[in-house]
């Protein structure tokens, strides 16, 4: 059972940093309820340093009165000598997560670099061409559009096959409204009645990302 005292003690801590229940106290912690119910019945013993230390850090108290609040009178007296050894477990914890997110922040940049560089690959025929072809237009007005598409075109498809994203419908098809998929663009339609896509849109597997945009036939 908890101890009357020591369960007093943290919910008074608990208060003083608006948190209003064990099991809030438990997520802002990140720590499991098994842990909590060990604090309030003193059995520091039993709990990792690293779970004190995120206690300590939501409840805004140092960690060795977080210690001497939730310690018995014998634990305190156990625990005073390796005081320095708890110190430096502490500090090689802050380093061992400092060191963490340091990681983490370098693993985002490769893979971001990875990502520009597999798309720009993609988009090579476009990035070399396109702008050749936009000068050819620009001299020469009566040039046909439709010989410029295909510059575009293809390296997009390639781009969104290589990402798994595929078209919801053509544009210009008539297919049946299906609200999970279409967006109305004017009108008023009934699941299942016809209607013309006017812009496409897309899924990702079984995610959507946007809706084709319709209008009634």
């Amino acid at each position: 059972m908890p101890n009357i005292d020591f369960t007093q003690n943290l919910q008074d801590l608990m208060q003083s940093v608006g948190i209003s229940s064990f099991k809030a106290l438990s997520r802002a912690a990140g720590v499991s309820d098994r842990q909590i119910l060990r604090l309030r019945r003193s059995q520091l013993e039993q709990m990792r340093v690293d779970v004190l230390l995120k206690l300590s850090l939501v409840l805004q108290i140092p960690l060795s009165e977080l210690i001497a609040t939730f310690s018995t009178g014998e634990l305190i007296q156990e625990k005073a000598t390796p005081t320095q050894e708890l110190l430096q477990e502490i500090a090689d914890l802050r380093k061992e997560y400092e060191r963490s997110q340091l990681q983490l922040e370098q693993q985002r940049d490769i893979l971001l670099q990875e990502l520009q560089q597999s798309t720009l690959q993609l988009l090579e025929s476009l990035l070399l061409q396109w702008p050749t072809a936009a000068q050819k237009a620009q001299e020469n007005p009566q040039l046909a559009a439709v010989k410029i598409v295909p510059l575009v075109q293809k390296p997009l498809e390639k781009l969104l096959q290589a990402w798994g994203v595929e078209a919801i419908a053509p544009v210009g098809v008539e297919i049946p409204y299906d609200p999970q998929l279409h967006q109305l663009m004017e009108g008023h339609v009934q699941p299942g009645e016809t209607v013309k896509v006017r812009y496409t849109g897309y899924l990702q597997g079984d995610k959507l990302l946007y809706r084709a945009k319709v209008s009634p036939v």
